[in-house]
């Protein structure tokens, strides 16, 4: 992959960090801008969206949430965000909302070229491999476009919901446990609430479903997880 042209946005309120990320990033071959708050950030986005962004939660004026509400609107691109120790509750919050994978202050600036490689590889990397669409009767999946169609109508999901449903669509049948599906979405599980699972799948029925409380294709499997059901 490469990844010259690849921009990362590094949105951080201490300088030393953002310096010391930034020259990390750039050795690796990255192309970095910096914002010091969430109003600059916006600023910077709105003119060019980077192709990923290393976000700290706690910012002055607008907060990491709020710029990761912003940029989910808007697509797909991938956050990584930073928070402190004291933080749990701000991780989990963050990777509900869409935030692809997490370093906690202090890091090691490696850890954090190594963190944004692996994003970047697996939110690439996972539709690069010309796969192929799927279609179950009034459901087709589309990974080159990550275009979802049910009933003729396209379908907006975030990029969580659709590597979700993608990865259980293409193993029709087959059971994936949270754990399993926690590793295989989110690339970690040691630090999220298997229960973030349960939310994107419950987003993903509502999104999908005829019926969300009688689901056809996503369905549960009771004490162990989730399997997709192609239908007829």
């Amino acid at each position: 992959m490469n990844h010259n042209q690849m921009t990362i946005l590094i949105v951080e309120d201490e300088p030393s960090i953002a310096e010391v990320a930034g020259l990390y990033l750039k050795r690796a071959g990255y192309q970095v801008q910096t914002a010091g708050d969430g109003r600059s950030a916006l600023q910077v986005m709105a003119l060019n969206m980077p192709d990923l962004l290393v976000l700290d939660v706690m910012l002055p004026s607008i907060d990491g949430f709020e710029v990761m509400r912003w940029v989910r609107e808007r697509g797909d691109t991938p956050i990584i965000m930073v928070t402190s120790r004291r933080e749990e509750v701000d991780r989990i919050a963050g990777l509900e909302m869409g935030a692809d994978d997490y370093v906690v202050k202090p890091f090691s600036p490696q850890e954090l070229v190594s963190r944004v490689r692996a994003v970047l590889r697996r939110t690439r990397g996972a539709i690069d491999n010309v796969e192929r669409p799927l279609a179950f009767g009034n459901l087709a999946i589309n990974p080159q476009t990550r275009l979802v169609i049910v009933n003729g109508k396209e379908i907006a999901l975030t990029a969580k919901e659709f590597e979700l449903l993608w990865l259980l669509a293409r193993h029709p049948r087959q059971v994936f446990s949270r754990q399993q599906l926690l590793e295989r979405v989110w690339g970690l599980s040691e630090f999220i609430d298997p229960s973030t699972v349960t939310v994107h799948v419950r987003r993903l029925r509502e999104k999908i479903e005829a019926n969300p409380s009688e689901p056809v294709h996503i369905l549960t499997v009771w004490g162990i997880g989730y399997r997709f059901e192609p239908g007829e």
